[in-house]
């Protein structure tokens, strides 16, 4: 069997297949994809709390000048859900990252958060609570039965596109309006 290109540093856009899942609608920035597996962040699905409650929840007091107190934690995907990852630009020096390409990084360390509490935070970040996950084949099983698109790394798409519009935007990148969409996979 064909070894599939690594999807790591893309985007999986949801098709309608997933409508009913946990995965309707999402755009899914993938962290890792190897023979262990893949990891990646829902990037567009928002959690019921804030960054300030993200504060409070860890005893930190949110400067009071900071722009982003109000922007909204993120569910990351449905697996290990109390687990906080944060995809941030520039990457920086944090206790816990992993450093991604085009100087983005992934971090899991509190030094971050507290970071945020001294309105000292990189100027682009995500916060996402879990992350989804395959085991190695899942995802290219899935792709070949037409349950995702996928769209390199696009730096707007991940922190300037507004959730509540990422996934029309991410279809939008292949000329894809959502309407055409089908549930139905051809072969040629």
């Amino acid at each position: 069997m064909k070894q599939m290109p690594s999807l790591e540093h893309h985007f999986l856009i949801a098709m309608p297949s997933q409508d009913d899942s946990w995965f309707e609608k999402t755009v899914i920035y993938i962290v890792e994809d190897n023979e262990h597996g893949t990891m990646g962040l829902v990037t567009n699905f928002a959690h019921s709390f804030s960054i300030h409650d993200l504060l409070n929840h860890f005893e930190f007091s949110p400067h009071p000048d900071s722009p982003f107190l109000d922007k909204t934690v993120l569910r990351g995907g449905p697996v290990d859900l109390e687990r906080g990852f944060i995809l941030h630009n520039p990457a920086g020096h944090w206790k816990s990252s992993m450093i991604l390409p085009d100087n983005l990084a992934m971090t899991v360390s509190d030094d971050f958060i507290e970071a945020l509490s001294n309105n000292q935070a990189p100027e682009s970040f995500l916060v996402c609570l879990g992350f989804s996950g395959w085991k190695p084949g899942q995802l290219a099983q899935e792709l070949q039965s037409n349950a995702w698109l996928t769209i390199p790394y696009n730096e707007a798409l991940l922190f300037e596109t507004p959730i509540e519009t990422k996934w029309e935007v991410a279809l939008g990148t292949l000329g894809i309006s959502p309407e055409f969409l089908t549930l139905e996979a051809g072969n040629a």
